[in-house]
């Protein structure tokens, strides 16, 4: 169906489910760099810096990342934390002049997305690492000065994404912070030392000179837990209650708390109760006109009220608030964020003029610190209110789809599919064993995937493994994993397909071209839910709903003793046979429309119809590659099409046998003898009855009629209508050899 054909609310159902994805990726984007949050929350100072790298290299996806200082002078830099190709690498120093860092170091937040060897010609470094892109930005302390800077290279190019520059300038300035900190506290140790020898032989002026020390580091240690704060705590009132406990020792106060506009003409106040830290924060909303903390946040400045009497003309609502609960001094500041006021931080005492004489600098990086604490958090709770939305959305639209067609992978209206269709119904609520046989092409892979998607397990993943496109010798790997030093090669453990499905449902297709010693763990994992690692004496168990799948007949299989009769009982639970394509006539043609539309989709033509004679020539072929075959026919079709017409000439598909000419292929393909009956005599002493053998007794006597000639006009690939190397892979599957003159 094209879509101008579209039901209008079937449009609408896809526009909708295109932009639930389109928001999901988005959030998935700015969600990738929790990992660096997670990774860092617990370190400081020179750990923090390398952990930072680390991670921020792993979440960018970049080759390089680093952390560097001034090495003594202007033009000179070194790195304190680099990372390096998935590994520690050993720091350097180099010169500014004629690099990207040169313009960072100045200042700027430079992002080269390519070319930065070509655009910086004299830094060699960048041509012998094979760097591409470059993103880097400066780290200023407190005062503006330059301590260093934070940069991510890569050979591939960059993305220029505003959200994750963003980001990225977050953890920027906590390296900053974790930088200053080390340079402070590596100044507190000279001045330790150079006030020890000054002071030696005075006990007194020593003890004053350490209370000092120890005053500064407890303020850089409150910044730092405000700071880590950030990322420890991302739920509002986890944060609000760490930063209660990291600025009290700062300020004497007993009323601590953040306003945040709610409105143009409202705010909300979050207000810490030092006083009973058991009761926890009070949140109130006030009308904002008349605010001291409004005031602050417009004018980006602090301000200091002596006494609550000062506030009664200027700011009547914080006079009413301060008179109610008992307090008489006010200090309040800014809260700002990448050039944004957004709120303010206050601090109420019971004292008057408890704040004459404050540390203006210190609170100014308290209140710094405090936004980019509450920033993060703000910006956490929108993204989980909006993963939450889309969660919701994702699901009513799948359900959406499911009730618009119960089916939507499988095409086809016939007796022999509907009964198929029944059947998984009604099997797929239970965790039986299913078996799947038909022939190849007859669609069971999508069968396991209607049975999964309609089980209980559907919220967890279906792992699908084709045990015949796995070698003999790593089967065993592959389905029940390894441990590391297992095998040669195995030089990391690895989780097999048994394990990764866990709660979920694995689909083994072509499950008789297991080995017999695959077969034999195989019935243990059946039989005891646990599999062993190869390597390993320890097993592990999983739960793990199974669904098997082949062309081959079991049974005979069995009886000729190349599959266990035991572990076919156990696969055998609940059988289900795929019918093949010559045996559902109606369905041809509504599987030529749904290619047809869904080829032309892809490669961007237009294409309304098929021709009559097309659908004759269709419904007249036998199919012996069934729906695959069908599907690559019309794949070829919708390539060599000219017009909005399908038409399917001789060189795609021989006429019906009823229309048959005297042409060179198609008198080729009716001279092939037919197929005896399954009843009939075994040619050349072969067993009958099997689907297997009928395809070989059907391949051997085409190959005989044209002189055993694969390939070219009217040669059996062409009789077939298969591809050349597709017939010898089948031949050589089924043991088909020219027999010798």
């Amino acid at each position: 169906m094209s879509e101008a054909s579209k039901p209008a609310p079937v449009q609408a159902l896809e526009r909708d489910a295109a932009s639930a994805d389109a928001s999901l990726t988005k959030w998935n984007a700015e969600l990738a760099f929790r990992p660096v949050v997670e990774a860092t929350a617990d370190k400081a100072g020179l750990d923090f810096l390398r952990a930072l790298v680390k991670n921020l290299a792993q979440s960018l996806q970049v080759e390089y990342a680093f952390v560097a200082e001034f090495a003594g002078a202007s033009d000179r830099v070194r790195t304190i934390a680099f990372w390096a190709q998935r590994d520690w690498g050993p720091n350097v120093e180099y010169g500014l002049p004629g690099t990207p860092c040169e313009r960072v170091i100045a200042g700027q937040f430079c992002l080269y997305k390519d070319h930065v060897a070509r655009l910086f010609p004299e830094d060699s470094a960048l041509a012998d690492l094979g760097v591409r892109s470059y993103l880097g930005v400066p780290l200023k302390g407190t005062h503006g000065q330059t301590l260093g800077h934070l940069a991510a290279l890569d050979t591939r190019p960059m993305t220029e994404d505003p959200r994750g520059l963003a980001i990225f300038d977050v953890f920027a300035n906590r390296a900053r912070v974790e930088m200053e900190r080390l340079h402070a506290e590596a100044l507190q140790r000279r001045a330790f030392d150079e006030l020890e020898v000054q002071f030696e032989s005075t006990r007194t002026d020593l003890q004053s000179a350490r209370q000092r020390l120890d005053l500064a580091y407890s303020e850089l240690q409150a910044l730092l837990e405000i700071n880590q704060s950030s990322a420890r705590h991302l739920r509002r009132a986890d944060l609000f209650s760490e930063l209660s406990r990291c600025v009290k020792p700062l300020l004497r106060c007993e009323r601590f708390g953040i306003e945040v506009p709610t409105g143009p003409e409202s705010l909300r106040v979050h207000v810490l109760a030092l006083d009973q830290p058991s009761a926890g924060p009070m949140i109130e909303e006030f009308p904002s006109a008349g605010t001291a903390c409004r005031w602050a946040q417009e004018n980006r400045r602090f301000y200091v009220a002596a006494t609550r009497a000062d506030l009664r003309e200027r700011f009547p609502m914080t006079f009413v608030v301060m008179a109610r609960e008992g307090m008489e001094s006010l200090c309040a500041l800014p809260l700002i964020r990448e050039n944004r006021s957004f709120g303010a931080l206050f601090f109420m005492s019971t004292l008057p003029d408890a704040y004459r004489e404050i540390p203006v600098t210190l609170l100014e990086r308290v209140a710094s610190a405090v936004a980019v604490a509450v920033d993060h958090c703000f910006a956490y709770e929108q993204l989980a209110e909006r993963r939450d939305r889309l969660e919701v959305e994702n699901v009513y639209l799948k359900e959406e789809i499911q009730q618009a067609h119960d089916f939507s992978e499988i095409v086809g209206r016939s007796p022999a599919i509907a009964r198929v269709l029944s059947t998984v119904q009604t099997v797929a609520q239970t965790p039986s064993t299913v078996l799947i046989l038909g022939e190849t092409g007859t669609g069971k892979e999508l069968i396991a995937r209607a049975i999964h998607d309609r089980s209980p397990r559907r919220g967890r993943p279906l792992v699908k493994v084709n045990c015949s496109a796995i070698s003999a010798g790593l089967v065993e790997s592959e389905l029940f994993g390894h441990v590391r030093g297992a095998f040669t090669g195995a030089l990391t453990a690895r989780a097999g397909r048994f394990e990764v499905a866990h709660g979920g449902t694995i689909f083994l297709d072509e499950v008789g071209e297991l080995p017999a010693e695959t077969q034999v763990k195989l019935l243990r994992v059946l039989q005891e839910r646990e599999i062993e690692p190869v390597g390993s004496s320890q097993t592990k168990k999983v739960d793990v709903r199974v669904i098997t799948a082949t062309n081959r007949d079991l049974a005979a299989e069995v009886a000729a003793g190349r599959f266990r009769a035991d572990l076919y009982y156990r696969l055998n639970v609940f059988p289900i046979v795929m019918p093949p394509l010559r045996e559902r006539g109606t369905d041809v043609e509504l599987l030529a429309h749904f290619f047809t539309s869904r080829f032309a989709r892809e490669f961007g033509k237009h294409i309304d119809s098929i021709s009559k004679a097309s659908l004759d020539r269709l419904t007249g072929y036998d199919w012996p590659g069934n729906v695959r075959e069908l599907a690559n026919l019309i794949e070829r079709a919708v390539v060599l099409a000219r017009g909005p017409v399908l038409e399917l000439g001789d060189e795609l598909l021989p006429l019906p046998q009823h229309h048959r000419s005297g042409a060179a292929t198609a008198g080729a393909v009716a001279a092939v003898p037919p197929l005896a009956p399954a009843s009939a005599p075994a040619e050349a002493g072969l067993p009958v009855a099997t689907l297997e053998n009928v395809e070989r007794r059907h391949i051997i006597a085409v190959l005989n009629h044209v002189n055993w000639v694969v390939e070219g006009d009217g040669a059996a690939a062409a009789v077939l209508g298969l591809n050349s190397s597709t017939l010898r892979s089948r031949m050589k599957k089924l043991g088909i050899v020219r027999p010798r003159p």
